[in-house]
């Protein structure tokens, strides 16, 4: 499997290069910056507060745990390859070398707004930071000319709303405001020189192992399901809206939902509460009861999670986050769009 991997890894980074050549566009010129959530985080996630940087993440890539909400790659390592580049360094790692790729400001748990994860800095704040760089010619406006901005938003501002208020009939109030927000963030990173901008949908949320636990893994849940597509139906709105008011094809939509869907179920978009019975809705990594979770351990050190025999085979990785595989899988899905941003000339 390690070898298929690198094989593919290759494969990605040769064939993207030789396509942005062809373009005219210097592969060693692109640069990618990555604003958003544990979907695209490679390491901001503070190392006190345990999660990605605790056994058994990163088992499959790099070999220990690095800070990805995975067992290996996460999305913008993906997207990075398709680049030809590596992976760019994490804001909180700024001081480790030169951010010759670029720089990822995600953070694990956060949104548009202010989350459960109240120390980690929002979508708003992580542009700051990026804006901070420029200030201090850490990137020019010449590296800004060939750049790409991958903007993650996963849908931590709805579990932070349903966890606090507890009403699902509320949420598409709040997907206007995330979209709100959302949309002015946009606009602003593009303000800020990034003439290409890549934003994903929400993921059919109702199909997450941490909701289909509940009908162990058979059942994804409709309503939330539903939230996804309205959220991703004002997404596109306001993309529409940008891009004819910009007169360019700036921002393109990355879709997860459809991403997602199409590789558990091999199926179109559907909404679906079916009874799926896939194996693939259940996560790899567990906690051995609910009071647990993966990468959890007792007071004198003992393992109170378990890890699937093939991790390799999986499409989620815990509760919430893909696996390398299904990231993957995801990014397979996400490719014809993906060509699509590189080849478009902006400029």
């Amino acid at each position: 499997m390690g070898r298929q991997i690198c094989i593919l890894c290759f494969c990605l980074f040769f064939c993207s290069s030789t396509l942005l050549m062809l373009t005219g566009v210097d592969a060693v010129s692109v640069k990618l910056f990555v604003f958003g959530d544990s979907y695209a985080d490679t390491g901001n996630w503070r190392k006190s507060g345990g999660g990605p940087w605790k056994e058994p993440y990163g088992i499959t890539y790099p070999g220990e745990p690095a800070g990805r909400f995975s067992n290996g790659r996460v999305l913008s390592d993906y997207i990075a390859s398709f680049l030809g580049i590596q992976s760019p360094l994490p804001f909180q790692l700024r001081d480790m070398g030169k951010p010759q790729n670029g720089m990822n400001f995600a953070y694990g748990g956060t949104g548009v707004f202010d989350t459960l994860a109240s120390d980690q800095p929002n979508m708003t704040t992580q542009i700051k930071f990026f804006q901070q760089l420029l200030e201090e010619n850490v990137f020019t406006k010449q590296d800004l000319n060939s750049s790409i901005a991958l903007v993650s938003l996963a849908g931590n501002d709805y579990g932070t709303f349903l966890l606090t208020n507890g009403n699902i009939q509320d949420l598409p109030g709040l997907s206007k405001s995330v979209i709100e927000q959302l949309t002015l963030n946009l606009k602003t990173i593009h303000d800020l020189g990034v003439p290409k901008i890549a934003v994903t949908s929400v993921e059919p949320m109702g199909c997450l192992p941490q909701v289909t636990a509940s009908s162990s893994y058979q059942n994804c849940s409709e309503g939330l399901n539903s939230v996804s597509q309205s959220h991703n139906k004002l997404l596109q709105q306001a993309v529409d809206s940008l891009n004819k008011e910009m007169g360019k094809p700036i921002i393109q939509i990355l879709d997860l939902y459809n991403a997602f869907w199409t590789t558990l179920f091999n199926t179109p978009n559907q909404t679906g509460s079916m009874e799926v019975g896939s194996s693939l809705l259940k996560p790899c990594c567990v906690g051995v009861s609910s009071e647990y979770s993966c990468g959890n351990v007792d007071q004198n050190g003992g393992k109170k999670y378990e890890v699937c025999k093939n991790p390799e085979s999986s499409f989620f990785w815990d509760i919430i986050h893909p696996s390398q595989n299904g990231w993957n899988q995801v990014f397979s899905a996400l490719q014809a769009t993906l060509s699509t941003i590189s080849t478009t000339q902006i400029n």
